[in-house]
């Protein structure tokens, strides 16, 4: 539930799932970054709320391209 003033926030899906290949390594990066985050790692874009949740970096760093994952 979105508290008063929080907005949704729109990551098209589709692009995400272009840039990893498939939903399962979309999932696998985007947690494991979101951890990274978590545990004290600095984002790698500029995000203009700075109440963003951590999921939410990580999916749009993934969406930059700034994320990639390694096999």
């Amino acid at each position: 539930m979105l508290r008063k003033g929080e907005r949704m926030v729109e990551i098209p899906l589709e692009e995400l799932i272009k840039k990893t290949d498939s939903l399962f390594k979309l999932v696998n990066l985007a947690s494991r970054r979101a951890l990274q985050l978590n545990e004290g790692a600095k984002p790698l874009i500029e995000d203009d709320n700075p109440q963003a949740k951590f999921a939410n970096i990580a999916l749009k760093e993934i969406l930059a391209g700034k994320v990639i994952f390694k096999q």
